[in-house]
């Protein structure tokens, strides 16, 4: 494989891709394809590395502006089914007009930071069912991998499977660099969105901003 070959197949595969793992040249290619006998290869690279500069912010701008809208307050939700820990099927449908919901997106069962915002849930939950609200937490992972984390954690409250990222797309979660974005949504009986909030480093401010404003809603 010929040098331009191989960096043409690097920008190709940037351009169809958000992600930003394929804005570097895979040196390994290329230490694999000897490249001494063909002339100008740093005019070459140079070429191509250009289209990568120039690709750059259109790549992030396609990212952005092929994302759904993003929901805020309201917003009627989606009407979505998922699988639950237990891999049975959860519609939404069955629980709007009964609690509130606190739909809250987190990137990954077992990272640091969701694991603390899922133990802030838990030792707040208490409070949340005082105040007829239900907890969801949605993310990619597999229902096996939501039951461990359930069980590690006793955390009490649903953890549903979207392992293509549909219905965090539906609700227009924005990524935070090559990751799945946090954000919590709260939605009153009738459907609406009535709050969120959006914060990727700080897990348990969710479990806190949510359980606040529902406790406002009381008054």
């Amino acid at each position: 494989m010929d040098t331009t070959h191989i960096l043409n197949l690097h920008y190709y595969r940037m351009q169809n891709s958000c992600e930003a793992g394929f804005l570097f040249i895979n040196l390994h290619s290329l230490i694999n394809n000897p490249l001494s006998s063909e002339p100008s290869i740093f005019a070459v690279i140079m070429k191509q590395f250009k289209k990568i500069l120039f690709f750059f912010p259109l790549a992030f701008f396609s990212c952005n502006s092929s994302a759904q809208k993003h929901l805020t307050a309201g917003d009627s939700i989606p009407s979505f089914i998922l699988k639950d820990q237990d891999g049975r099927d959860f519609n939404v449908k069955d629980h709007i007009g009964k609690k509130i919901l606190v739909i809250y997106f987190y990137p990954k069962d077992e990272s640091a930071v969701c694991t603390k915002e899922a133990c802030s849930f838990r030792d707040d939950y208490a409070q949340f069912e005082k105040a007829g609200a239900m907890v969801i937490g949605i993310n990619y992972g597999s229902t096996a991998s939501h039951k461990a984390f359930i069980n590690n954690h006793h955390l009490p409250f649903t953890l549903l499977s979207d392992p293509e990222n549909k219905v965090y797309r539906m609700f227009g979660v924005k990524k935070k660099l090559m990751f799945t974005g946090r954000e919590t949504f709260v939605v009153d009986k009738s459907g609406k969105i009535a709050y969120t909030f959006d914060s990727f480093t700080n897990g348990p401010e969710h479990a806190q901003k949510a359980l606040g404003y529902i406790k406002q809603m009381e008054k």
